[in-house]
């Protein structure tokens, strides 16, 4: 059974960093796309950044939404099969519900319809 438990959600002040972390299991997700979404009260889910293997060796290419380049960086480590969302210089408006969700193939997608597995999310709020 696959599962993605996400984890190192908080509380932090605006300007403060935090560190998600999505722990897969289930499958390998080496080959896969991998994605963060975020979720706010009464607003729809929206794209955070995505993580996708570029077909050949080990290399992998990022997409972050303009609202958090150069603020965030999404990453992964495969012998650990887990994916990574460094958050920095964080916002108020940042905070959300954050979601980790994984896809078959390659794709650099940011559409929710097109992945296949979701966690159930860590709250990060951030403070004025």
């Amino acid at each position: 059974q696959v599962q993605l438990v996400e984890s190192g959600g908080g509380l932090v002040q605006a300007g403060g960093s935090l560190r998600l972390s999505c722990a897969a299991s289930g499958r390998t997700f080496r080959t896969d796309t991998m994605g963060w979404f975020r979720q706010a009260p009464g607003k729809e889910r929206e794209f955070v950044a995505a993580h996708w293997w570029i077909g050949t060796g080990t290399y992998y290419a990022a997409n972050h939404a303009d609202s958090v380049k150069g603020r965030f960086t999404i990453s992964r480590d495969n012998a650990k099969n887990t994916l990574y969302l460094q958050m920095n210089g964080l916002k108020p408006e940042d905070t959300a519900v954050y979601y980790c969700a994984a896809r078959t193939g390659i794709k650099n997608s940011a559409l929710p319809n097109e992945y296949d597995y979701w966690g159930q999310g860590t709250q990060v709020t951030v403070s004025s």
